[in-house]
């Protein structure tokens, strides 16, 4: 079945074209670790970029966390880039420029790899007959097998490595495994699974209980659906659904695997500003910080930001000590605020609130200290900035065009003491303002 239904995926094509042991590990690594909470889709142009630019361990050894850090922007989960480059590290400078061979040693020896991606390099690369449990082939057992019970607990997770290790083909253990993945990827899906396509649907316990249950539905017969008895000979098997957690006909086959619950994520709030000075070379400049080499989004560069869970007036008064550490005096009465963006990471739902903040001319700036740079706007865009960092800067950029969202939150953050015009000053300013004729084509429009 994988033979025929393969996707031909870049790696996949890198790993059976490579003969050197090493580089074949590495770019299974590499592919391994994109593809840890992302989706193949976006993976590919990454993984493509990356192998173009860093070749072979080598390569990766002698780059800078700057162009790591750069060429992974947007992908999320940036520690990852930061673990293949220190483990690229390792390899190169303590290895001998040699992989370890099994997974025992790929876990023991390599920073950031687990038993999954060092199940998956052994076999795939070295062609060790070692089992792996990624998201997609958890599913695939646990509806084959009808494991009701929470596969996040310790003593599923155990029961479904050892059925991994079971099932792996000694002889084609790399495609025994991507076969496995393969098949929770496109037809053992998480919504709307393909059965009726599903090459081991006659071993399908969790199929077997859809057309039993249609049966019975049916004809109205009694008993249960012949499929073999629970393995573990105990009162209440602790791998099939709790009594709390009956059969949902509507589920069908999704009735598996159990939904794990999950604790939403942490709720936070930071003020942030994007503050740019004009130029005369290259254009206007914008101030990006750089974050701790540790934590969230480690190392990547980001605009002044304060944690704030205060009102409006006591965050401006917070950011504009924060801007005024980086970048000198500034004037509080062009500090504007222009809304919010959230953005959600793994385990935290961040709001930002927006502030913008653009200097006059006779504005003097000091120099950037370290850990804080002034970059044009395309080098922002090429910078080693957040996704979250990005929509930030959107936020900015319509305000400056004039395009941003009417609301009650885009407005100048601190209290004016100007006076509101006069009908008569408005009736003046209306008619000497810029005004676009109503009869002028637009040059941007199709031609009908």
């Amino acid at each position: 079945w994988y033979g025929r239904e393969k996707r031909d995926l870049p790696w996949r094509r890198r790993v059976e074209e490579e003969t050197n042991l090493d580089r074949r590990a590495y770019a299974v690594w590499v592919s391994e670790v994109m593809l840890q909470q992302t989706q193949v889709a976006t993976v590919i142009n990454y993984y493509t970029r990356w192998m173009q630019k860093w070749p072979t361990l080598q390569d990766l050894a002698s780059a800078s966390l700057e162009e790591v850090n750069q060429l992974w922007s947007g992908l999320g989960y940036y520690s990852r880039g930061r673990r293949l480059q220190e483990g690229a590290r390792k390899v190169v400078e303590e290895l001998g420029g040699h992989m370890p061979r099994t997974a025992e040693t790929l876990q023991q020896l390599l920073p950031g790899v687990g038993r999954y991606t060092a199940g998956a390099i052994a076999s795939i690369a070295f062609g060790q007959a070692a089992g792996v449990v990624d998201g997609n082939v958890l599913r695939v057992l646990c509806r084959v097998r009808a494991i009701g019970a929470d596969p996040s607990s310790s003593l599923v997770s155990h029961h479904l490595w050892h059925l991994a290790q079971q099932l792996v083909d000694p002889a084609q253990p790399g495609d025994f495994n991507q076969a496995a993945m393969e098949l929770g990827a496109t037809v053992c899906t998480p919504q709307r699974p393909l059965c009726s396509h599903c090459p081991v649907q006659s071993l399908c316990r969790a199929h077997q209980r859809v057309e039993w249950e249609q049966l019975t539905d049916s004809q109205s017969l009694p008993g249960s659906p012949d499929v073999e008895e629970c393995a573990l000979n105990t009162e209440q098997c602790q791998l099939c659904p709790p009594p709390t957690n009956p059969w949902d006909p509507n589920l069908g086959v999704t009735n598996f695997p159990r939904k794990a619950s999950r604790q939403p994520p942490r709720e936070e709030c930071s003020a942030i500003c994007v503050l740019e000075r004009p130029g005369a070379v290259g254009g206007a400049r914008i101030l990006l910080v750089q974050r701790p080499n540790s934590g969230l989004l480690a190392g990547l560069w980001e605009f002044p930001s304060v944690a704030s869970e205060s009102s409006e007036q006591q965050q401006h008064k917070v950011l504009l000590q924060e801007l005024q550490s980086w970048a000198g005096p500034v004037p509080a009465s062009r500090l504007r605020h222009l809304g919010e963006v959230i953005h959600t990471f793994s385990h935290i739902r961040l709001t930002y609130q927006v502030y913008g903040l653009a200097l006059e001319r006779k504005t003097p700036v000091t120099t950037a200290p370290p850990g804080a740079r002034w970059l044009t706007r395309e080098e922002f865009h090429n910078a080693a900035v957040s996704t979250a960092m990005k929509k930030v800067f959107r936020m900015y950029e319509d305000h400056q065009r004039g395009t941003g969202r009417d609301s009650k939150r885009s407005r100048v953050s601190t209290p004016s003491n100007r006076k509101k015009p006069s009908k008569g000053q408005q009736v003046l300013d209306s008619f000497f303002g810029p005004r676009i004729p109503t009869d002028t084509p637009n040059p941007n429009s199709v031609a009908q």
